[in-house]
């Protein structure tokens, strides 16, 4: 082999997806034969694909215009990985330029970090990159796990910052880039990419997985409690509303239910950072009934529970 350029093409691909090989030639040499060949290129079996020579694994492209010749290597292996030469034919010594190809697995194999929320919630999952070349990147998120992909299906990227629910936040000082998902629904639960596109070598990810509570919601409790007694029931609530007011009222709709925190007999208290509890003293009859208590000033579905409360009468001692 003879007339090598000292320039190395590095290339990067996916298991079963394709590399593009980008071989530039001098001007000059637009319409002489171009071939991708491995090995040492002395032999036949070498040359994998020719000008106008396009096969299921291997095809090819003159862009004379851009004098560069595009070669894509399709249904990648892992035993594709190693080393190829850009060749052009010429009178004399071709002219060649090494390729260094590494393959690497399309799914993400690490394991991912665990995230839970809950329905009618939201919730924020942060990446972290590390390079100062990562700061002005492009940063994306798809839902999966197969990163060849993940890009061209990327549900929000840091040149769209909002898409419905998601939204995305890059603090390039902390070199941390923050998703954020409201509304949550049990659909959005799930496997999630999170990509920092580079111009060499392979794109950087954080993977998760979202696991979506449907949390309580609406079902009901049932208590009964005694005239002239005290009864205390818990209500559970997300863990970011442990800093909201909470709140009990009465009545048969929640729409239209009387606030009950004004009530002497009626007192809330917090018992730990998802639930809270609410106490009637000294029972009376008229005490019965529907009761919702709710930790958020919006009815969301999560942010509170109904509870059906009956009195009955205290027993009575005869002698």
């Amino acid at each position: 082999m003879s007339c090598v350029t000292s320039d190395v093409i590095p290339v990067f691909g996916y298991v079963s997806s394709a590399a593009r090989v980008s071989c530039p030639y001098p001007a000059g040499y637009e319409d002489y034969e171009k071939y991708l060949c491995k090995n040492d290129c002395n032999d036949d079996d070498d040359v994998l694909v020719k000008s106008k020579g396009n096969s299921n694994k291997y095809s090819i492209y003159d862009d004379q215009k851009a004098l560069t010749f595009t070669v894509t290597i399709s249904h990648l292996r892992f035993d594709d990985a190693g080393k190829y030469w850009c060749g052009v034919t010429r009178t004399g010594n071709d002219i060649y330029t090494e390729v260094k190809l590494e393959v690497a697995n399309d799914r993400w194999v690490g394991t991912p970090t665990k995230i839970q929320g809950n329905e009618e919630g939201l919730v924020s999952i942060n990446c972290s990159y590390k390079t100062d070349d990562d700061v002005n990147n492009l940063k994306y998120v798809c839902t999966g796990n197969r990163r060849s992909v993940c890009l061209q299906q990327a549900i929000i990227t840091s040149n769209k910052r909002q898409n419905g629910r998601f939204k995305l936040t890059d603090d390039k000082n902390a070199r941390v880039f923050t998703v954020t998902i409201s509304r949550l629904s049990l659909r959005d639960s799930g496997s999630y990419l999170f990509g920092v596109q580079r111009n060499a070598g392979w794109d950087g990810f954080c993977a998760f997985e979202l696991e979506v509570k449907d949390w309580c919601c609406v079902t009901s409790k049932y208590m009964k409690g005694i005239e002239g007694r005290q009864i205390t029931w818990q209500c559970p609530y997300p863990r970011e509303h442990r800093n909201n007011r909470m709140f009990i009222c009465k009545g048969n709709q929640r729409s239209d239910c009387t606030d009950m925190m004004g009530q002497t007999r009626f007192a809330v208290h917090s018992v730990s950072s998802s639930s809270f509890s609410v106490s009637i003293t000294n029972l009376e009859a008229r005490d019965a009934g529907t009761y919702w208590c709710r930790s958020n000033s919006e009815w969301s579905v999560g942010s509170y529970i109904q509870v059906h409360l009956s009195v009955g009468k205290r027993s009575t001692v005869t002698h």
